[in-house]
C-alpha cells in the first residue's frame, strides 16, 4: 500500500491482560489464550485426540493480523505446522529451504463480533510494544547482482510488507549515486527505516547521503535494512549468521519486520580532503584485483571470481607499501612502533614527514567530519610489505561464501585486519580455499589483528617501476594505479599512493537485525 502521512505509534500497555476463550482454530473446536507474548491453544471436545497444546509466538511467528466478522486471520511465519494439519506448500517467493520460515495461515473463529474485536485490539497492543516499523522507505537498484531488484521486491519482499501491514514506499535507483542523493534528501520524519533491494554498495551510497546532511546527527540513528539482490551480499549473510539465522531472501525481510535493531560502526575513509564512509570492508592487492578486473568475464557468470581466483593466484603479484596502526587492547604486539610527530593542518593538507603520522579528516562543513585521530598519546605501529593481500572489514562475512574476519563484530569500534604477507602462489590458492570458513587466518602466512585506526601507505607491484594496485571499497573501486581505467569507468573518489586513512566511529549507524 501506498505510504500515507501516519500518525503516532500507539503506547504500549503497562501490562497485558490474558484472554481465554471457546474458539474454533482452522475450523476445530479449541480453547485459546492470549497472554504478552503468544497465542496459544489446546483441541476440545472431538478435535482434543488431535493433538496437544500448539502455540504461535507473537514477536518471532506472526506477520500482522486481520478482523473479518467473527474471525481472527493471523498470518503467520514459521518453521513448523502449528496447526497440526500438515503443512501446505509457501506461496512462491516466500521461502521454502531448509531450515527456511514459510508463510501459512492460522483462523481462529471467536463465539462473537465482539469478543473478535477485543482480541483484535489486544493483539494489536502488543504489537506496539514491540516496536515494529510502520512505515518504511526501499531503495531498490534494478541493475546490481542478476539485474532482478524490481522482481525480489514485487515477489519476495511485498508479500511479507503487506501482510505485516506495513506502509511503504519505493523508489529505483537510474545511476550511480543516485541513493546517496535520495538519502541526503529524505523527508525521514515519515518513515520508520530505510530499506536497500540491492547488494551492499547501496547500503554504504545511503550511509554516505545520510551523513553528508546537515542534520547528520538525526539521520544517521534511521534504522537501515538491506534484503540481499546484490552479488556479494556480506552484511546480510553477517546480520542472518550472528543469530543463527540461515541465509534466505525471506528471512532478510522478517528480520526487519520484527524491528529488532542493532548499532554499526562507521568507518571513516579520508585522504586529504576527501572522505568516504563505509560500514563494511576495503581491500588491496589479491582481492581487489580479483573483485575488478573479473568484470571483463562477466559473461561466465559465478564461475568468474574462482576461474579468475586460479589465474591470478598462479600468477601471484605482491605488492610494496607500509600498514601503520593503532592495535586494539590486547593486539599492541602486533608489527613494529613508529616514530611519530603528529602534525595537522585546518584544511585537510598534510605536511607530515617519513614516519609522520596526520591526520587527515577536514572540518570545513557542518555535515559529519569524523572522528578524529589527532591524539599524541596515540602508539602508532606498521607493518612493512611486500604483501599479497590486504583486508580491513568490519564485518565477519564478504560474501554469503566467505568469511573473511571471523572475529569481527558489528559494533565494537575496531577493524580487523586480515593481511597475507609474501608467500608461494601455491599458498595463495589454499588460503583462497579457506577462506570459506575463515580458518585462512590461522596460516602463519596472515596476519589478523584489530585495530582502533589504520593507514595504508600503498606502493608499487613488486618487479614494476611504473604500475601499482587496486584498492576496493565495499565493491567499489576507490584508488586504481594500474593504468587499466577504461573511459566508461568513472572517476575514481582517491588517488593511488598518497596515504588512505581509516578511523572507526563506534556505534555511529542503526540496522535492523534478526536479533
Amino acid at each position: 500500500m501506498a505510504d500515507p502521512q501516519a500518525g503516532a505509534r500507539v503506547p504500549p500497555e503497562p501490562q497485558a491482560e490474558t484472554l481465554v476463550e471457546p474458539v474454533r482454530v482452522n475450523g476445530s473446536a479449541a480453547e485459546a489464550t492470549l497472554s504478552s507474548a503468544e497465542l496459544a491453544w489446546r483441541p476440545t471436545g472431538a478435535g482434543r485426540d488431535s493433538g496437544g497444546r500448539r502455540k504461535l509466538e507473537l514477536e518471532s511467528d506472526v506477520l500482522g493480523f486481520q478482523v473479518e466478522g467473527r474471525a481472527l486471520k493471523l498470518a503467520t511465519f514459521t518453521r513448523g505446522d502449528v496447526t497440526g494439519a500438515g503443512r501446505p506448500p509457501s506461496p512462491p517467493g516466500c521461502g521454502g529451504g531448509a531450515g527456511d520460515r514459510r508463510r501459512g495461515e492460522v483462523a481462529v473463529e471467536m463465539e462473537s463480533e465482539e469478543a473478535a474485536e477485543r482480541w483484535g485490539h489486544a493483539i494489536r497492543d502488543r504489537f506496539a510494544s514491540l516496536g515494529r516499523p510502520k512505515r518504511l522507505f526501499f531503495i531498490v537498484n534494478p541493475y546490481g547482482g542478476k539485474r532482478s531488484g524490481r522482481k525480489i521486491f514485487q515477489t519476495e519482499v511485498l508479500p511479507l510488507i503487506e501482510a505485516a501491514d506495513i506502509h511503504y514506499t519505493m523508489q529505483e535507483t537510474n545511476y550511480r549515486l543516485h541513493a546517496q542523493e535520495i538519502a541526503g534528501s529524505l523527508d525521514l520524519r515519515k518513515y520508520d527505516g530505510i530499506i536497500c533491494v540491492s547488494g551492499d554498495g547501496i547500503l554504504v551510497e545511503v550511509v554516505n547521503g545520510l551523513l553528508q546532511r546537515d542534520d547528520w546527527d538525526k539521520a544517521i540513528k534511521v534504522p537501515l535494512g538491506i534484503i540481499p539482490a546484490g552479488t556479494g551480499n556480506g552484511m546480510v549473510q553477517g546480520l542472518l549468521h550472528s543469530a543463527g539465522e540461515p541465509f534466505s531472501m525471506s528471512n532478510a525481510v522478517f528480520a526487519i519486520i520484527r524491528g529488532h535493531r542493532r548499532a554499526l560502526d562507521v568507518t571513516s575513509v579520508v585522504q586529504g580532503k576527501t572522505k568516504f564512509f563505509s560500514v563494511m570492508m576495503l581491500t588491496w592487492g589479491l582481492v581487489a584485483d580479483i573483485d575488478i578486473e573479473s568484470e571483463k568475464f562477466r559473461w561466465m557468470g559465478s564461475a568468474r571470481i574462482d576461474f579468475y581466483s586460479l589465474l591470478r593466484a598462479v600468477n601471484l603479484r605482491r605488492y610494496n607499501g607500509r600498514i601503520l596502526f593503532v592495535p586494539a587492547p590486547g593486539y599492541e604486539g602486533f608489527g613494529d612502533p613508529v616514530e611519530q610527530t603528529i602534525s595537522c593542518k585546518s584544511n585537510g593538507a598534510s605536511n607530515a614527514v617519513e614516519g609522520d603520522i596526520t591526520n587527515v579528516h577536514n572540518n570545513e562543513t557542518c555535515t559529519y567530519s569524523g572522528p578524529s585521530t589527532d591524539d599524541p598519546d596515540l602508539e602508532w605501529r606498521s607493518l612493512k610489505g611486500p604483501f599479497v593481500n590486504v583486508w580491513i572489514s568490519n564485518i565477519a562475512f564478504a560474501s554469503e561464501g566467505v568469511m573473511i574476519a571471523p572475529q569481527a563484530q558489528f559494533a565494537d569500534g575496531y577493524l580487523d585486519a586480515a593481511i597475507i604477507k609474501d608467500c608461494p602462489w601455491s599458498v595463495a590458492l589454499g588460503l583462497l580455499l579457506r577462506m570459506k570458513d575463515g580458518s585462512y587466518i590461522e596460516s602463519p602466512y596472515v596476519e589478523y589483528f584489530k585495530v582502533k585506526a589504520l593507514r595504508i601507505e600503498p606502493g608499487l607491484r613488486v618487479g614494476s617501476s611504473t604500475i601499482g594496485g587496486i584498492i576496493d571499497s565495499d565493491g567499489e573501486v576507490l584508488a586504481r594505479g594500474d593504468r587499466s581505467q577504461t573511459k566508461e569507468e568513472p572517476e575514481h573518489l582517491m588517488a593511488y599512493g598518497p596515504p588512505i586513512q581509516l578511523t572507526v566511529d563506534q556505534g555511529l549507524a542503526t540496522i535492523f537485525s534478526p536479533r
